[in-house]
């Protein structure tokens, strides 16, 4: 067993998880079987009761576990499906802990930080590893060296460092080499961040800078100087144009070549699917633009999943996809809207904030014919729009924005309704979806059971289901027996498709997301025809 550890210093938001899922690339091309974990220091058990203003999108695995955006790069870039094993949280480590001595497996002992947390973390680690049956486990430390938070978590990780083979141990720190007024790349707050690391006592194999353009080799030089380590172990890690190509850049620094000398590893198979992937990424042909109308546009980490699913639809249509983002409330201060775009999607999102403005969005969409995809929370607002706006039924709503709303054609199921806490209690992960024959859902899917992630607590009423149908809409996709809506179209439309559960959350490069290449070959086909 191999063990990777991605740290980082200086400032958060660096970019380690995209450093980390990049060299898990590399590996996996090299033939490896990677096995990625996060580890985020928050005293929260999961990342699902987090604001997505704080914390950027809430990203959901397949047996429910609601994680940090991360482990979406992770399962991108790997090409693996994760469960909530590969995240860990001081919150799920002390819960463990607590529970342990509760039970008396401690036999009596002071119950500690050292040795008793460190070595819950630790075994955590390595059985998630053994379990999977890992050549390379792959452990990204979350938050920056020096935090208090993390300070048990360094402390495991330098504790298994002694524990390992030398060559089975590799340390990567990602750390910041910014520019001074005169454009000259600094170093002093890498020397500072490695300095830190040193003080924990742990030291650095790799160090990864964070820069605009490429280390100099006198930048490298002094980092290797200051730092103690090789120069060919000082790695630029530049601005790329699109998070794709930065396992590739990392092959042109040779860090692959590095980490199997350090790591002795011997196999030389080296895949060429990603370079490929990137190629028709970077030569897309014509370009469509999606309007993301949503709550959230001033953290588009929000919306990341949903960004790249668009992104590697495109490359699956030949097609640049462009974003025009849009804040919600913006358009509840108008009684008519206009979008000047080729494709319009309505993500998802809780509470009534912007909600009316989502619904003018749809609207919008359904009576000019333009390209829709909702997602979730979109799917909800679809089916209220519809009632109101073609039913003609005032008022309609969901109970979550409306508990004594007339029409409440969106509404907690019985079992939601005693729930009181919040965290991991909705309807989450992988459930199993039956699609109607002779549907657009159909088509794009071409089997009649799929998978998809879901996470949400409302569903749709179904004293109304009839009604709706018999109006012009169809529900292509249903779940439990058919007591849950999943998918609805509206056939006569280009394309008008939405979707109560996530399909962003499973889209990969080598895997697109049936929903989003639809929609964005619907745009496409969109705006040729506008263009005449």
């Amino acid at each position: 067993m191999k063990f990777i550890v991605v740290t980082g210093g200086v400032m958060s938001g660096l970019g380690k998880g995209i450093t980390a899922a990049s060299i898990g690339r590399i590996l996996v091309d090299m033939g490896y079987r990677v096995v990625p974990i996060k580890i985020d220091p928050y005293i929260n058990i999961d990342a699902g009761t987090m604001n997505p203003f704080q914390h950027g999108e809430v990203y959901v695995l397949k047996d429910g576990t609601e994680v940090d955006l991360d482990l979406g790069h992770y399962e991108r870039f790997i090409g693996m499906e994760l469960t909530g094993k590969h995240n860990i949280t001081t919150g799920k480590i002390y819960r463990n802990v607590i529970e342990k001595e509760r039970k008396g497996e401690y036999l009596g002992q002071t119950v500690q930080i050292i040795p008793h947390v460190t070595d819950e973390i630790k075994r955590w680690i390595r059985s998630v590893a053994e379990e999977k049956n890992a050549d390379i486990c792959l452990i990204e430390v979350g938050g920056t060296v020096g935090d208090i938070e993390s300070m048990p978590f360094l402390e495991a990780i330098r504790q298994m460092h002694n524990e390992e083979k030398e060559e089975d141990f590799l340390l990567v720190h990602v750390t910041l080499v910014p520019l001074d007024s005169g454009g000259e790349q600094k170093t002093k707050p890498t020397q500072h961040s490695v300095k830190e690391l040193r003080s924990l006592g742990l030291h650095p194999d790799v160090i990864v800078g964070r820069c605009e353009e490429e280390l100099t080799e006198s930048t490298k030089r002094k980092i290797s100087l200051f730092c103690d380590v090789p120069v060919e172990a000082v790695v630029s890690a530049k601005n790329a144009d699109d998070i794709y190509e930065v396992p590739l850049l990392f092959k042109q620094e040779k860090l692959d070549r590095y980490i199997a000398e350090k790591l002795r590893l011997n196999r030389a198979k080296s895949e060429n699917r990603w370079e490929e992937f990137v190629s028709k990424l970077k030569n897309a042909g014509e370009n469509v633009t999606i309007a993301i109308v949503g709550k959230y546009m001033d953290v588009r980490d929000a919306y990341i999943s949903i960004r790249e699913a668009l992104k590697i639809a495109g490359v699956y249509s030949g097609t640049k996809v462009s974003y025009l983002w849009i804040d919600s409330e913006d358009f509840e201060d108008f009684e008519e809207i206009e979008i000047e775009a080729d494709g319009i999607l309505v993500p998802g999102g809780f509470g009534s904030r912007g909600v009316e403005g989502k619904i003018m969005a749809i609207k919008y969409a359904r009576e000019n014919n333009i390209p829709f995809l909702g997602i979730c929370l979109g799917f909800q607002l679809s089916v209220i729009e519809f009632t109101r706006n073609v039913l003609g039924y005032d008022g309609a709503n969901s109970t979550e924005f409306d508990e004594n709303t007339p029409h409440p054609v969106i509404d907690l199921l019985p079992e939601q309704k005693e729930i009181d806490e919040l965290g991991g209690t909705m309807r989450l992960g992988d459930i199993e979806i039956t699609l109607k024959e002779n549907t657009i859902a159909h088509s794009l899917y071409q089997t009649e059971k799929i998978l998809e992630r879901h996470r949400h607590r409302y569903e749709v009423n179904p004293e109304y289901i009839a009604e709706l149908e018999k109006n012009g809409l169809v529900f292509s996709g249903y779940s439990d027996g058919g007591r849950r809506m999943e998918i609805l179209e509206i056939p006569e439309k280009r394309f008008f498709l939405a979707t109560q559960f996530h399909p962003e959350f499973k889209a990969k490069p080598f895997a697109p997301s049936p929903p989003f290449v639809g929609f964005v070959r619907a745009a496409l086909e969109y705006r040729r025809e506008m263009n005449g």
